[in-house]
Formats: structure tokens, C-alpha cells, sequence
């Protein structure tokens, strides 16, 4: 039996969903960025039915969600100074803030670790939901644990059926990819995953130059393994635009930054029509899923400049690439 989908923009539906929060169950809601799978970050239990119903491994930590960033001290030590100005700037919004937590938080949350990944959502239902709950939420993506992202109520259902108790759905995410995270735990800080906030925004806000965690086998944040976001069907990264589809690959789908003429794809996903990193972000993980229920040989993907959006966009390739397949040697 499959999750109850209700929409997002009911007052009642948001209630239920509440109540469902309160009492240990399990909800799949939007935000800006990807859909999430929340459970009251209080109770250990509900947290527990998180990492299993993505079949998630247990070092692998989890963002609370706040309704609003003066719930912040209910779960986390606010001890530095550029915690409140980088609030002030980009929440509600797709920043995560990697700081102490409180002991409040259960340390299935944070995967044993002192420091917790928090954010506000910008979606008017995952903010509803979190008023109504009067808690926060710990939550990551919706969806099997290593898969592409859900981007909308439909892909939550297709992947985790009746593991949530509700779908609210409300519509296709705004900004398509995850939350940039940055650790302000650490000396200087440094972007543990770029997502949805772009690099020089942050650098900006800090008047610094940030660095970019690499991989980690533990990590501090979600999104730091070497492989996540991945599609089944192996895919590749091109050194540029493509030309034409490999020879001796089977049916291979491309994914376009742009418009393209090339020739012998199965099938062709376009991101965006001119040049827009930010609808290209948008429209990601939707057009991977396309891509990957066609039962293909091998989807390429052209790469993007590595400014603003592009990041995120890269990022998420390169870790859905990170796995070895019969093809390496053919491109």
C-alpha cells in the first residue's frame, strides 16, 4: 500500500501531517531544494524508521530542519558570530550550517558526531509543517539512499512507496538540487557539499575565500561520499560538448547542458535553452530519472562551467559517475 499523498497547500493536510511528525511517523515533504523524508529529530525511534526505510547507513548524518532561525539554540550552540549574519542573508533558503549541537539532539541524528547540519526551508509547506509540528525535523532526500534526488511527490512515491505514512506534495522543487552546506565547526570554514546556494554568495556574505571539502568515508555532512546521487544506468562525464553517441555502447542517452544537434543518441534530456545554470540545476535530477527508466546502455553527460549553480551541478555528476562500468575505456 502506498503512502497517502495529500497536498501541500491544505490547511488540514498539514495538520494530519503534524500529528504524524508528533506521533514518531514519518513524512516525505518539499522544500526548495529536494524533497525530504522527516521524522521529529527528538525522537531517536522516528530517526531510526529514517535510515531504514532509505536503507542508510548509520554513519551517514542527517540536516534538522528549524521553521525559523530562532529556533536554532534548541539545537545547536551558537558560539560563533558569522552564525547570525549568515542567517541573517540566506534563511529561510537552501544553506545548511554545520555547528555544536546541543545534547538535545540524539546522536542517531548527527551519527555520533559533537556537530550538527541545520536549515531553514524557504517552501511555504515545509514551513507550515514545521509550525504545526512544533519541533524540528531531521531529514534527508526522499528517496532510496544513494539514488537521484526527488524533485517532486511522484518520484517519492515511485521510490519509497509506503515507507513514509505521508506525501504532501507540493509540486516540483524550485531549486532542484540540495542545500549547500557549510561547517562553520571548523577553522577556516569550508563547504562540505555544494548545492543550492552558490559558492561566491557565501564567500561574499564572509568576505573569504572558502574551500571545498573533498570526499570523506565518514562524513561530516550528508553528501560527502565519493558515490551518491547515482543513476542505475552507468554514466560518464564528457570533456565537452558531445559530437555523437560512442560506437559499441548500446543505446546511449545524453544529457545536455544546452541545445545540441548530436548525433546517435537514444535519447537526449536538455537542461536548459540558454545557458541558465540555475534552470539547469532545476531540472537535474528529473531529467536523470528520465533517462535512467529507459533502460539504456550508458547515459554521458556534457559538463557546465563551475560558477554559481554549476558547482552543484558538477558535483552531483562526478559522485553519480563514481563507479567503474565496462564504458571507462570508451570515452
Amino acid at each position: 500500500m502506498s503512502a497517502r499523498v495529500l497536498p501541500a497547500d491544505s490547511p488540514q493536510a498539514i495538520a494530519e501531517a503534524a500529528s504524524v511528525i508528533r506521533g514518531g511517523g514519518l513524512v516525505a515533504f518539499p522544500t526548495e531544494t529536494v524533497y525530504g523524508l522527516g521524522a521529529n529529530a527528538f525522537d531517536p525511534r522516528a530517526v531510526a524508521r529514517v535510515f531504514q526505510a532509505k536503507a542508510r547507513p548509520s554513519f551517514d548524518p542527517l540536516i534538522v530542519h528549524l521553521a525559523e532561525a530562532s529556533d536554532l539554540p534548541r539545537v545547536a550552540a551558537v558560539l560563533d558570530p558569522r552564525t547570525e549574519r549568515l542567517a541573517r542573508r540566506f534563511w529561510p533558503g537552501p544553506l545548511t550550517l554545520v555547528l555544536a549541537k546541543t545534547d538535545a539532539v540524539p546522536e542517531i541524528v548527527t551519527s555520533g558526531l559533537d556537530t550538527v547540519g541545520v536549515r531553514v526551508p524557504a517552501h511555504p509547506a515545509a514551513h507550515a509543517l514545521l509550525v504545526a509540528a512544533a519541533t524540528p525535523i531531521a531529514a534527508p532526500s526522499a528517496n532510496p539512499f544513494g539514488y537521484v534526488s526527488p524533485t517532486t511527490a511522484a518520484h517519492v512515491v515511485e521510490q519509497l512507496g509506503e515507507a513514509a505514512d505521508v506525501v504532501l506534495d507540493g509540486g516540483p522543487c524550485r531549486v532542484g538540487v540540495e542545500s549547500t552546506i557549510l561547517s562553520l565547526a571548523q577553522d577556516p570554514p569550508a563547504i562540505l557539499r555544494p548545492g543550492g546556494l552558490a559558492r561566491e554568495e557565501l564567500e561574499a556574505c564572509l568576505g573569504t575565500p572558502l574551500a571545498l571539502a573533498s570526499a570523506a568515508a565518514r562524513p561530516s555532512a550528508p553528501g560527502q561520499l565519493l558515490v551518491h546521487y547515482a543513476t542505475r544506468t552507468p554514466l560518464r562525464i564528457l570533456g565537452g560538448p558531445a559530437q555523437e553517441a560512442p560506437a559499441g555502447a548500446g543505446r546511449v542517452g545524453l544529457l545536455a547542458l544546452g541545445p545540441t544537434a548530436a548525433p546517435g543518441f537514444a535519447a537526449v534530456e536538455v537542461l536548459t535553452e540558454d545557458g541558465d545554470l540555475a534552470a539547469a540545476a532545476s531540472r537535474l535530477f528529473a531529467a536523470l530519472r528520465r533517462l535512467d527508466a529507459l533502460g539504456l546502455g550508458l547515459i554521458l553527460a556534457e559538463p557546465c562551467p563551475e560558477r554559481g549553480l554549476g558547482l552543484a551541478i558538477m558535483d552531483r555528476l562526478r559522485r553519480a559517475a563514481a563507479r567503474s562500468h565496462p564504458y571507462r575505456q570508451m570515452i
